[in-house]
């Protein structure tokens, strides 16, 4: 860096004095992973001229705004067990298929919480989801929830920030080719934490965003936070949850100061989640939820925690989600899904709001980025 901010200050003389440019040579970058940016050194005595706006697109990254809550020892998170049901599988009232069927859980997509596990006297592993209620081995399996979790803001942010959704290697420009490894290029893993300190349109109408320290990628890549102005319904000091069906993000407020956020699932196509301006009218800790009985898509969850629901009509709600991890896509039959952390701090700061939560649901276009930043 020394030499570069040399030769820079050389180039700036020899400009001012004559009215010619160096020449270009080829010069070799990689990627540096102590100080996180892209170092480049000249192939030969001779350095090119920097292009245009190249200190802009270097941005240092700072997340220190955005930190890790913490849940305490009371978080349900990692003390509380679910498990998937195989369809058709009886529950038997004592481990032990000699024992009384208490019922068959029926064909579909079925959890249950499961309370205790042992081996019986015939060493078969016996799972105990309900008081008097047994499953065999063979027929449920121990589900791990989504250890993601959002970040507490500390100071309202300057810029977008939001998380890998795919595992993807950075770019040096729009459109450019991805560093090898040879080359030093760095994979940032589905949920990494990411800012955008600009965007510019790319080919084929794709958004581009600049991570910092000279990094690139395109917005099929990331799922974004930003900040929006309080919906006029919402009161200066209320309590309000914003969901953006497009980028499959939340953010949680207070007035207008942004306190929270992280990714959610909304509803497929098929059951789309509404948009609009809703309270939550009703809170569970834990509670069950089932739908579409008698239909392919029939599911009967056990125990889902931290219910709050908003939208009356289609009986909708925010809440935890133990049985997938595909937060950032689309992928619940209308609800929010949200992972048990998220929905956990949601659920008690919600409680010590003056209102009932506001649940703003809306569609950004992505294009706006385009004016924030020009």
């Amino acid at each position: 860096m020394v030499r570069i901010i040399k030769w820079l200050g050389i180039i700036g003389l020899i400009t001012a004095v004559f009215s010619t440019t160096s020449s270009v040579s080829a010069s070799r970058c990689y990627w540096d992973s102590f100080i996180h940016t892209l170092v480049c050194e000249s192939a030969s005595e001779e350095i090119s001229e920097p292009a245009a706006n190249t200190e802009e697109t270097f941005f240092p990254v700072d997340n220190s705004n955005l930190i890790d809550p913490d849940f305490g020892e009371d978080s349900i998170f990692g003390h509380r067990y679910y498990a998937r049901q195989a369809d058709m599988a009886n529950v038997y009232s004592e481990p032990t298929r000699d024992s009384t069927i208490v019922r068959n859980v029926g064909d579909g997509y079925l959890f249950a919480t499961v309370h205790s596990w042992f081996k019986n006297d015939a060493g078969e592993t016996w799972y105990e989801i309900n008081r008097g209620e047994y499953m065999h081995e063979n027929d449920i399996s121990i589900v791990d929830p989504a250890d993601h979790h959002g970040v507490e803001v500390l100071e309202q942010p300057e810029r977008p920030f939001g998380w890998i959704v795919t595992d993807v290697v950075p770019s040096t420009s729009p459109d450019a080719e991805t560093l090898t490894a040879e080359e030093g290029g760095e994979v940032l893993s589905r949920l990494s934490l990411i800012q955008v300190y600009d965007a510019v349109l790319g080919e084929e109408d794709w958004l581009w965003y600049n991570i910092g320290d000279g990094r690139w990628i395109k917005q099929t890549f990331v799922s974004l936070v930003d900040v929006d102005p309080r919906p006029d319904e919402v009161g200066e000091n209320e309590y309000w949850t914003e969901i953006d069906l497009y980028e499959q993000t939340f953010a949680a407020y207070e007035g207008d100061q942004m306190v929270y956020a992280s990714l959610i699932s909304s509803g497929l196509n098929r059951w789309p989640t509404e948009e609009g301006i809703f309270q939550v009218w009703d809170r569970w800790e834990k509670h069950k939820m089932s739908g579409a009985e008698g239909k392919v898509d029939y599911y009967f969850l056990e125990d889902i925690p931290y219910i709050m629901y908003f939208d009356e009509y289609n009986g909708i709600a925010l809440h935890g989600t133990y049985w997938h991890d595909r937060f950032g896509f689309k992928h619940s039959h209308g609800c929010v899904n949200m992972s048990i952390q998220d929905a956990e701090w949601t659920f008690w700061w919600s409680d010590e709001a003056p209102n009932d939560l506001w649940v703003y649901v809306h569609t950004q276009d992505p294009m706006e980025h385009l004016t924030e930043f020009n």
